[in-house]
């Protein structure tokens, strides 16, 4: 069935925004691939390895305007970032990714072990489009320009529902993931997964709670509140960290706390580019967005 949405955008310092879907089409660049190389790994995936930047108390997403009003965060991807940040300042700024392309901003608490901040060293944050049925897959749209999402729970006091985020041990998994901290051995490193909805409600690029506008997929598919599928951002963070896991905190608390925070500034075309080539197409793909 042909679902034909137009929507409008003028808050959150994004200018005059029209998003239309059109099936599994979209706007599709001309210069796109449409044909799988021969030997591409079929996985429908594209990529940002964005290092650590900066930490602040800043959070423009959910106090913007109140620079120190957050607890302390740790900076990925855009330098420029802090609680006066619009997407405009974003697409103006540089960016640490690789690709350089990317000029969003992500965020996550700050971790501490003995007191000390400990920044990851390993910072990849995917862009998938499993979790959904291949027909929903190919329907695909791309993550609208200045959409803001926040996913986890900073004020969780309890391994719930809520707690999106897990903990694992590089090289160990067998050592058992986990919603809080785990001991990893000391030849190892302290792991984050975070995986952000992947279903927009095709109209809002943000809301109140910065999570309502977005909706994780049911039994493969998109909520009828939110049908429009978007690849899934999954945020991996790998910490210097091990050992006894009473001695690591986050600016916001236990690891059941651990959330993060995703301010969209790809350039439009390229992100349409990559989701059709890699996502609709199932590629796995590189930094470049190409197999």
């Amino acid at each position: 069935m042909k679902l034909n949405t137009t929507r409008r955008a003028t808050q959150y310092g994004v200018s005059l925004w029209e998003f239309q879907v059109f099936g599994t089409g979209g706007s599709t660049p001309t210069s796109n691939p449409t044909t799988i190389p021969p030997g591409a790994v079929r996985v429908a995936e594209f990529l940002a390895d964005c290092p650590f930047s900066h930490r602040l108390p800043d959070d423009p997403i959910v106090f913007p305007g109140l620079p120190g009003a957050s607890h302390m965060h740790s900076f990925f991807g855009s330098t420029v970032t802090n609680g006066n940040t619009t997407v405009n300042d974003l697409a103006n700024g540089p960016s640490n990714c690789n690709p350089a392309v990317d000029k969003s901003s992500y965020w996550v608490p700050t971790l501490y072990q003995d007191g000390v901040a400990k920044e990851p060293v390993i910072t990849t944050f995917y862009y998938l489009g499993e979790g959904v049925s291949d027909a929903v897959r190919e329907q695909t749209q791309s993550l609208p320009y200045g959409l803001r999402i926040v996913a986890g729970n900073a004020k969780a006091t309890a391994p719930d529902a809520t707690t999106i985020s897990r903990w694992s041990c590089l090289h160990h998994n067998e050592a058992g993931a986990g919603k809080d901290f785990i001991n990893c051995p000391a030849d190892s490193m302290l792991e984050s997964y975070l995986d952000f909805p992947q279903c927009w409600n095709g109209r809002d690029l943000d809301s109140a709670d910065h999570k309502s506008h977005m909706a994780y997929p049911v039994n493969g598919a998109c909520p009828a509140t939110h049908p429009v599928p978007v690849p899934k951002l999954r945020q991996v963070l790998r910490y210097p960290v091990n050992g006894d896991p009473s001695r690591i905190r986050l600016s916001s608390g236990a690891g059941f706390t651990m959330h993060g925070d995703f301010f969209n500034a790809w350039p439009q075309a390229e992100m349409d580019r990559r989701v059709a080539y890699c996502i609709r197409l199932k590629v796995k793909c590189g930094a470049d967005g190409r197999a």
